[in-house]
């Protein structure tokens, strides 16, 4: 059997990387005998929106040789995909992936259901215009869409031709829900279904503090921050990206150099997704400040579903790494992970088995 993944492999970013490549990991693992890939499907709109992101220059926050580093991001991400996923021929729209010959296909994870999205939004990640017979939804995301909204005919339309549907936060399943009259499968992130390759540590012999995208953290909040890791010895990186106040330059990272951040980090901030999902992966004591709605709707069911929820940073936060550093009981999580990770791997068998009968 042929089996594609459709995705946003095509972004320069490491979630919707190390997502779409867990995802083809995971998904091989379990039916070894078939074909599977990541169809090479590009929204050219969405690639140069976020391709050129990399080129704008922050003088209150980059010196020139951050920001040089900082544009060589879409050929290291161009390479990392040459060299670690396992593509299909390039597409441009439903026809010439109709023409691929895919016995089934997977649509997630990521936000590949956020119609609402200018940049990235496609109708054939709701299987419009798709001629596949099997179509299976696999931890998609709405980003910050609410089921009360009203709804485009062509989701409705599209998400109902799905022979299975997931979700893996709130609002999709409401969607979903919404649309078809029944709750979707809860499943986990695929992030979260493999082990990812070791790579060569950037992060330098000291220990640090990690940031990945906290945006918008209150400045006497990040001068306690830094105050604090000058006092105590501490370095302070950024995980692919860039602040003039960072010990060093890891901007230009590969994505499995990106895994290794949180890997040796001492604390982590984030204000994204798999910012938090990496922490967790690698048992990392972390924080998040978030800012962006869809980011606070998906982090926010995360966090309330592995039961953690008391990881945001409120205003009166003073950091303290030796108080902080077991507030996270990863020994309770794992359990819960586990279990919800063999859940999400056996709708996985289910959704895409069915499709032998």
């Amino acid at each position: 059997m042929k089996i594609g993944i459709l995705t946003h492999q095509y972004i320069n970013n490491y979630g919707a990387f190390l997502q779409a490549w867990a995802l083809r990991q995971a998904i091989a693992g379990l039916f070894p005998e078939d074909e599977v890939q990541i169809i090479d499907y590009v929204n050219l709109k969405h690639f140069i929106i976020n391709t050129g992101g990399w080129f704008r220059f922050y003088k209150n926050r980059e010196t020139l040789k951050e920001w040089l580093q900082k544009t060589r991001l879409p050929h290291t991400f161009a390479k990392a995909r040459r060299q670690h996923m396992v593509l299909s021929k390039r597409c441009f729209n439903a026809q010439q992936i109709n023409a691929l010959g895919f016995d089934c296909i997977i649509v997630g994870s990521d936000e590949v259901w956020n119609y609402k999205d200018s940049k990235g939004n496609a109708e054939l990640k709701f299987g419009i215009g798709l001629t596949c017979k099997h179509l299976i939804a696999y931890a998609p995301s709405v980003g910050k869409v609410t089921a009360e909204e009203t709804v485009p005919q062509y989701v409705i339309d599209g998400i109902r031709k799905f022979k299975y549907i997931s979700a893996r936060d709130d609002l999709t399943e409401q969607l979903a829900k919404r649309v078809t009259g029944k709750a979707p499968t809860r499943v986990l992130d695929p992030t979260f279904l493999t082990e990812f390759p070791r790579a060569d540590a950037r992060s330098g012999k000291k220990p640090y503090i990690l940031f990945y995208y906290c945006d918008k953290l209150p400045e006497p909040i990040l001068t306690q921050i830094f105050s604090y890791a000058k006092q105590h010895d501490l370095d302070v990186l950024g995980a692919g990206e860039c602040d003039k106040r960072y010990s060093a330059i890891t901007i230009n990272l590969t994505p499995f150099e990106w895994i290794e951040m949180f890997k040796n980090a001492e604390f982590v901030f984030t204000g994204t997704f798999h910012g938090a999902v990496f922490s967790i992966l690698n048992q990392r004591q972390f924080k998040v400040y978030l800012t962006n709605e869809s980011r606070i709707k998906k982090v926010t069911a995360l966090l309330n579903e592995l039961g953690i929820s008391n990881r945001v940073i409120g205003s009166d936060f003073q950091f303290d790494l030796e108080a902080m550093k077991s507030e996270i009981n990863y020994s309770g999580i794992q359990p819960v992970i586990e279990q919800k990770r063999q859940m999400s791997k056996q709708y996985l068998k289910d959704a895409i088995g069915s499709a032998k009968k």
